[in-house]
């Protein structure tokens, strides 16, 4: 089993910054891709951000500019930077990350329990 534990969401004003962590666990042999979703009331989830563990990046429409994802593989980590945050960001975040818990096994994925992002006007 792998365990994605989520950290640093909360309430912040317009134009403010948040900067979210999650870090992976458990039976863990290479974690692909890592990222970051979002799910706002009454709508479906979506991609915010993701990343590759060679470094190569996809961002959403609504996140360039102002969010940066980054990741460090030792930890098994990703990070997700939030910058100019407007009330239309306001969703509970999930970690996402593609593993193999065993060389050569298939890749499994796995999600985070999420992290509430509030930004006020």
């Amino acid at each position: 089993q792998v365990q994605l534990v989520e950290s640093g969401g909360g309430l912040v004003q317009t134009g403010g910054s948040l900067r979210l962590s999650c870090a992976a666990s458990g039976s863990i042999f290479v974690i692909n891709g890592m990222g970051w979703y979002r799910q706002a009331p009454g709508k479906q989830r979506e991609l915010v951000a993701v990343i590759t563990r060679g470094g190569i990046i996809n961002y959403a429409d609504s996140a360039k500019g102002r969010f940066t994802i980054s990741r460090d593989n030792a930890k098994n980590t990703v990070y997700l930077q939030m910058n100019s945050l407007k009330p239309e960001d306001t969703a509970v975040y999930y970690c996402n990350a593609e593993v193999a818990p065993t060389y050569n096994s298939r890749w499994y994925d796995y999600w985070g329990q999420g992290t509430q992002v509030t930004v006020s006007s």
